[in-house]
Order: structure tokens, then sequence, then C-alpha cells
């Protein structure tokens, strides 16, 4: 087992936390306790209703219902479509953001007709 003292752990928690779920033994020590990450199973419609007291019939009728307004967003042409590469995601993500933020910026013909006047 690997043992990390808080602040290692804090350092490359994502590293760790990867480690422990490729099947890799990690423990933090705190105090005199080691703490061991393990990867836990949840099933979707028992967590919401452990954590949140969801029943499964609430949850179906909201993923139904999600899936009309996703149909939506996609139907008005909506949805950026990422391509498998962190870099040209971070690139496209970027250049979709800044499209917005200049037709944001331009003023309409209304707004700047009425400058004028």
């Amino acid at each position: 087992m690997t043992t990390l003292t808080i602040t290692d752990a804090k350092k490359n928690l994502g590293k760790w936390l990867l480690a422990a779920v490729n099947g890799q033994e990690v423990g933090i020590v705190s105090g005199a306790t080691v703490v061991a990450l393990r990867p836990v199973q949840i099933e979707a419609a028992d967590y919401a209703w452990r954590e949140y007291g969801v029943t499964e019939a609430d949850l179906e009728a909201f993923i139904r219902a999600d899936n009309k307004r996703i149909e939506a967003v996609r139907r008005a042409g909506k949805f950026v479509t990422l391509p498998g590469n962190v870099k040209e995601v971070f690139e496209k993500i970027s250049a979709h953001r800044s499209r917005r933020a200049k037709a944001a910026s331009r003023p309409s013909a209304k707004r700047a007709g009425r400058r004028r006047s």
C-alpha cells in the first residue's frame, strides 16, 4: 500500500484517485489512522432515493422531461459537438465562447438606429 500525508495527497489527488480506481492500494495518513482510497459502486436510482428522497418514478419522469429538453436544444442547433482530443476541445470551446461574446457585444440594428437619432 502506498501511504501519503494529507499534503502529498492534496498535491496529486487526481493521480492517487486514478491509481485507486485502477486497483492500487492507496492510503492517506490522518493522525494515527490510515484512510484507504477505494472506488464505490453506486446505482443511480438507489442513490437518488438515499440522498434526495427521489423515487424511481420521480427519477424516470425527470429523465423523460430532460430528454425532451435535450431534443429541443438539439433541434434548435444549440449543441456544440466536441472532438475526442482534449486540446481540440478547449480550442473549440474558446472559439465558441469568443463568437458568443462578439455577438453579444455588437449592438442590434434597432439599438444602433436609436443611438443615431
